[in-house]
């Protein structure tokens, strides 16, 4: 007679998982702000524009790396170029953007409701101030002049943006002449031009400047030494 085989209690694993109910399973959640990024896209292009400004003020067009850009934002490279198109469009979206900024600081100063030799003051040291602490803004500039302006000259807008200047020097002019504290014989876009180099002489040639002289333009007594004379200078040129 045959023994009865012994039956063993299945064993019990110390490794068996927890009960369904009691298992928590940890879902990524986005922020808000990440949430806005990725389906925003005029928020992506703002950020692209504003690490590519950086870039190209640095390293000028033939230097400036899409790959650079692109690490440095929250986008790819991929969309980078879907947005811009290529690397040549990207730089003209930035110079028109730099244009455009300083052209829509300038409209809200709001230089209309002041008298007239106030207005101008507050526009030249509005100009000085811009260029001293914008100066990825003249480097732009300046390395988009020596390429002949040829990137610029490619923006449909390009004129009409930057005709805002000359008719807000116009009124300041018109309004000084009937007050009888200007001068009528200038040209509002000429007293642009002196206003414009003055200010942007002493942040594209600072480094030559102070090897040449030992003085450095963006020290802070010359800083407010050249603000001054600067606005001395426009509102004496200007005077009757």
């Amino acid at each position: 007679m045959k023994k009865a085989s012994k039956v063993t209690a299945p064993v019990r694993s110390k490794f068996r998982s927890e009960p369904r109910k009691n298992r928590s399973v940890s879902v990524p959640v986005l922020d808000r702000h990440e949430v806005k990024r990725k389906y925003d896209p005029e928020l992506t292009k703002r950020n692209i524009i504003e690490i590519a400004t950086a870039e190209f003020a640095a390293m000028g067009l033939s230097g400036a790396r899409v790959d650079a850009i692109a690490e440095r934002t929250s986008t790819t490279k991929r969309m980078l170029y879907y947005y811009f198109g290529s690397k040549e469009g990207l730089y003209e979206a930035v110079i028109d953007e730099a244009y455009g900024k300083i052209r829509a600081l300038e409209q809200a100063l709001r230089l209309e409701a002041m008298e007239p030799r106030e207005g101008l003051c507050r526009l030249v040291e509005f100009t000085f101030d811009f260029h001293d602490t914008q100066r990825d803004f003249v480097q732009l500039i300046a390395g988009e002049n020596i390429s002949g302006g040829t990137h610029a000259e490619h923006l449909k807008a390009f004129k009409a943006r930057n005709s805002s200047v000359v008719k807000t020097i116009s009124n300041l002019i018109g309004r000084g002449i009937a007050a009888k504290v200007f001068r009528d014989d200038v040209e509002p876009v000429d007293l642009h031009l002196m206003i414009s180099s003055l200010c942007f002489y002493r942040v594209s040639n600072r480094h030559t400047f102070a090897m040449a002289f030992g003085r450095d333009p963006a020290g802070p007594r010359l800083r407010v030494r050249h603000r001054a004379m600067i606005v001395d200078t426009i509102l004496r040129f200007m005077a009757r």
